[in-house]
């Protein structure tokens, strides 16, 4: 998970994007819509929200002053993130600060003209989400969460802390950008390391447990899971990473 600090950096530069671009309109309150993927009394997300807060005030942006912020929580349900993003676009905000693909995706559907900036987002080219890195274009720019190049590197400390490991299964969630292209680096690092790999898409926990406990049988197997971090959601299966490995 981000790290409360780098989250506050980066959602005051969001904030910051937006409102500089702006500051010449006038005097009126400003409208911030924010879209979360998480249920509302989720501890992470929550700290998240109080972090963009005080930041903001920082800034000079003052909740029920100058700016009024409306914010809706998608419990990790794509038809409430649907509605929500609807929502939040019919009421004209400046900005909607959306976190993790799960929000910024329903948010393009549902506008191409109210700027978005997103946090949280694996890949947001491969998505569609933007043009290219440099140039975002359209209505939407943001934050990945890592570069892929830091892919190989995970294959290269599995290797380290384990050196006997000549296998590793690469877990991804292939309807998600992440999946495909992370394995796409870890793929070309495996050779050097004398690893052979066996991908498997997965689309929920209980497909991820079967996985993990099929591949356990044989001995010398590490496991990596390429995760999009929208919500907790994933938990379950994280620990069974770590319990289930190969000896």
């Amino acid at each position: 998970m981000m790290k409360r600090r780098e989250f506050i950096t980066l959602l005051s530069g969001a904030a910051a994007w937006s409102f500089t671009a702006r500051a010449q309109q006038g005097e009126r309150v400003r409208r911030i819509g924010v879209l979360m993927p998480s249920a509302a009394d989720d501890p992470e997300f929550q700290a998240r929200i109080t972090a963009f807060l005080q930041e903001l005030a920082q800034l000079g942006w003052l909740d029920g002053r100058n700016v009024r912020i409306d914010t809706r929580w998608g419990v990790a349900d794509a038809d409430r993130m649907r509605k929500y993003a609807a929502e939040l676009v019919a009421l004209a905000p400046d900005v909607i600060l959306a976190n993790s693909s799960a929000a910024i995706a329903p948010l393009l559907q549902a506008t191409r003209t109210v700027p978005i900036v997103f946090t949280s987002v694996a890949d947001p080219v491969g998505a569609g989400y933007v043009d290219n890195l440099a140039r975002p274009g359209g209505n939407a720019t943001g934050f990945l969460v890592w570069e892929y190049s830091i892919a190989a590197k995970w294959l290269e400390l599995l290797k380290e802390i384990a050196p006997r490991v000549t296998r590793a299964v690469v877990l991804r969630e292939s309807a998600i950008a992440v999946g495909p292209a992370s394995f796409g680096v870890i793929q070309a690092a495996a050779p050097a390391l004398g690893v052979e790999l066996r991908p498997v898409d997965t689309r929920d926990a209980g497909e991820i447990e079967r996985a993990i406990t099929a591949f356990a049988q044989s001995a010398n197997g590490g496991a990596r899971y390429l995760q999009q971090l929208d919500t907790a959601d994933r938990q379950e299966p994280s620990e069974a990473l770590k319990t289930k490995t190969s000896p």
